[in-house]
């Protein structure tokens, strides 16, 4: 069975070979792509590109959006996106809705060309209308986050600040997550107070500042973020940004404990422990580190075992 099927698909290799050098251009590009994926023949890239372009030449769209797949993965050719662009617009030009996708990537991404939202999602737009999964997919994302933040919406705001943070769908951009977050935070938003405050405390897309760390986190834990009232407390607790400050620390500890942190609980716990801005109390100690350790935190089960001998 092995060898008959090996003997067909023998066959059917020289018969692709045959209409190839004929010059039929779905053969070519058959061709092309058995080379590039080493399928019946060792794979060879400049063979693929060979057959890609005799194809493309003819204007075969699979082997136009094939060659743009080449330059983009600089697979046999060195990497060029310009050369991915003119092919995807050939294979676009003539409906192709995975090079259509393509080019509505590049544009989102910024990837060898201006990123251009605009741009992108009319390309998107024309994939999806031909029932692209992918564009449609990105077409959603684009249309509800971009719309609504432009119109002020400051979940979208947020969001889209995410996403130049992590560079998701996008080229990763600090200044425009800064901008969209700043957006955010100025209507209330307490995830993109605390995100500003993050960026200040790591110099990301701005000068290092821990007094602006320190006034956007206060926004976020006035609205009792724990996470701003942990880092706080850890602010004052080090003398971070600011004076060293133990009563300070166990106030926006106590917030984030009254909330059932763990880690906050562990930290209060830790300072009944050790005396430090309290007077020693293994009793209270014992207290939160119950509270944490019941929640899984681990030094805090560590520590609950000396205070309770």
């Amino acid at each position: 069975m092995v060898v008959l099927t090996s003997i067909a698909f023998a066959q059917n290799l020289i018969e692709i070979k045959e209409k190839a050098m004929q010059g039929d251009a779905r053969a070519q590009n058959n061709l092309g792509l058995m080379y590039a994926k080493g399928e019946g023949v060792k794979q060879d890239f400049s063979q693929a590109k060979l057959w890609y372009e005799k194809a493309a030449a003819q204007g075969d769209a699979d082997a136009q959006n094939n060659l743009g797949l080449m330059y983009v993965k600089g697979e046999g050719v060195r990497q060029d996106f310009s050369q991915a662009r003119l092919w995807w617009e050939k294979a676009a030009a003539q409906g192709y809705a995975d090079a259509q996708f393509n080019l509505g990537l590049m544009y989102d991404k910024g990837a060898g060309v201006k990123q251009d939202f605009s741009q992108a999602k009319l390309w998107y737009e024309k994939a999806a209308a031909q029932g692209h999964a992918k564009a449609k997919y990105n077409l959603g994302v684009m249309i509800e986050i971009n719309e609504k933040a432009i119109q002020g919406d400051a979940y979208a705001q947020y969001r889209l600040g995410f996403m130049y943070y992590k560079g998701e769908g996008v080229k990763q951009d600090f200044s425009q997550a800064k901008l969209w977050w700043e957006k955010a935070a100025a209507q209330g938003y307490a995830y993109a107070q605390f995100n500003l405050g993050l960026m200040y405390a790591k110099g990301e897309g701005v000068k290092q500042d821990l007094s602006q760390t320190k006034l956007w986190w206060e926004k976020a834990a006035a609205q009792g973020r724990t996470d701003a009232q942990n880092n706080l407390g850890l602010m004052y607790y080090k003398g971070e940004g600011v004076e060293q400050d133990f009563s300070q620390a166990k106030l926006w500890w106590e917030k984030a404990a009254a909330q059932g942190d763990a880690y906050a609980q562990y930290r209060l716990g830790f300072m009944y422990y050790k005396g430090e801005g309290v007077k020693q109390d293994f009793s209270q100690a014992k207290l939160w580190f119950e509270k944490a350790a019941a929640q899984g935190h681990a030094k805090a089960k560590e520590l609950l075992k000396l205070t309770s001998n």
